[in-house]
């Protein structure tokens, strides 16, 4: 996995990639920043609205890394991650991480929060991430 940079950066990197690296499995996952998206190919992944979404899909994980601070009420409840507006994403984590602020800590919260939060919950709140899931573990079981 390569962490790329965003927009029409992350995109050119990943043309590149795809080119350099045909034999690979390719796959290029990227915020979509809101709820209408363009469905590009095979190799494209919307995370609707963005990443943090996903966290919102196991909140007993986010309360497991930011311990008794954590406010798991000030996040919106909804059974599809991905209809969560990208404002109330943001106040909503904002919110519930109070001193700990998701945000100002991204960088090092984000990968560790990823690891942390349990795929069967997020596959399940999230259409579009059991999409790449489902496009992944096919392009594994492919035989060489």
């Amino acid at each position: 996995m390569i962490r790329g940079r965003s927009g029409k950066q992350a995109h050119s990197d990943f043309i590149k990639a795809a080119k350099s690296h045909q034999k690979a499995c390719n796959i290029l996952l990227i915020d979509s920043d809101g709820p209408n998206f363009d469905n590009r190919d095979d190799s494209v992944f919307w995370i609707v609205q963005m990443m943090e979404a996903w966290f919102y899909a196991d909140k007993d994980k986010l309360e497991e890394f930011y311990g008794r601070d954590f406010r798991r009420d000030a996040l919106k409840a909804n059974p599809n991650v991905e209809e969560i507006a990208k404002a109330d994403l943001i106040s909503g984590l904002k919110a519930a991480t109070g001193k700990h602020n998701y945000f100002d800590n991204k960088t090092s919260h984000g990968p560790a929060l990823l690891a942390l939060i349990r795929p069967e919950k997020v596959r399940k709140a999230a259409p579009n991430c059991d999409r790449l899931f489902t496009a992944v573990l096919a392009k594994l079981a492919e035989p060489d």
